[in-house]
């Protein structure tokens, strides 16, 4: 049976290395199983998180209920997880094993930025998120999505722009412009595939974000409460008051009531 070896991150300046201009990070991981890792008992997902890009930066938005199978064991529970100034996380999987993750990264890229007199680049952040997880493929955790706006030009190469990752608990990081996990995000698509656009206002992307999450816990069991939403630009990351999505509920059944009587009256 193969023993598992704690993982440990040196980041040390000689760990760190640019290359025109392009950030090389070195890792010594240890042995990574691809077989799946046998759990003490099922674990039990659902969520609705996502995040795009637009022309006003990075919006990401995610439900606040947390399930534990069948029941709700939070309504309102912190899916979206601020790293630093300019960069955020929504969370997706075991809530204990996300907060430990977003802690870690979080020492991380201090002391980077401590040792260095910069901050780590979205992309950098990224890797090194991957490189920790790798270690524990095959455990289905966590997964992650992480949003940043870079504002610093570095070696006359500028870095400056939204930036959009995702990554997930067996190492996967995949760059993009539109993510959307967890259980409810097969609805949230529906909504982000046909509204998102690069030239959307920061009110629009909001609008559609909060139709997207609504419509996933409109469907989806487990999501449900409430929506949180973050826009990351070019000053740092601004949170939107919490909304409670029974409330847009009843807007839309009101809605749909006028439609109704305004269309009868115009039959008559």
């Amino acid at each position: 049976k193969q023993k598992r070896v704690p993982y440990h991150y040196n980041s040390s300046s000689e760990d760190i290395s640019n290359i025109n201009g392009v950030q090389h990070i070195h890792f010594d991981l240890p042995f990574a199983s691809t077989q799946p890792v046998p759990l003490p008992f099922p674990m039990s997902h659902g969520t609705t998180t996502l995040a795009f890009m637009f022309q006003g930066g990075v919006l990401a938005a995610a439900d606040t209920r947390s399930s534990c199978s069948g029941l709700v064991a939070c309504p309102a529970s912190q899916k979206i997880l601020p790293i630093h100034s300019h960069l955020v996380g929504t969370t997706s999987g075991t809530s204990a094993d996300c907060a430990l993750w977003k802690r870690i990264l979080s020492r991380e890229l201090r002391l980077y930025q401590l040792r260095h007199g910069q901050r780590l680049s979205t992309r950098g952040a990224a890797k090194l998120l991957s490189h920790m997880l790798h270690p524990f493929k095959g455990t289905e955790l966590s997964s992650s999505t992480r949003g940043d706006q870079d504002v610093f030009v570095r070696n006359k190469t500028s870095f400056s722009g939204p930036s959009l990752f995702y990554v997930c608990s067996d190492g996967t990081r995949l760059q993009g412009t539109l993510f959307s996990v967890g259980s409810g995000s097969p609805y949230a698509y529906s909504i982000l595939d046909q509204g998102v656009k690069w030239g959307l206002t920061v009110d629009e992307a909001t609008s559609i974000a909060r139709e997207a999450v609504y419509r996933a816990t409109h469907r989806d069991a487990y999501s449900g409460n409430c929506v949180d939403i973050f826009h990351i630009s070019s000053k740092g990351w601004t949170r939107r008051s919490r909304e409670d999505l029974k409330q847009e509920y009843y807007r839309e059944k009101e809605k749909e009531e006028r439609r109704i009587r305004r269309n009868l009256t115009l039959s008559e």
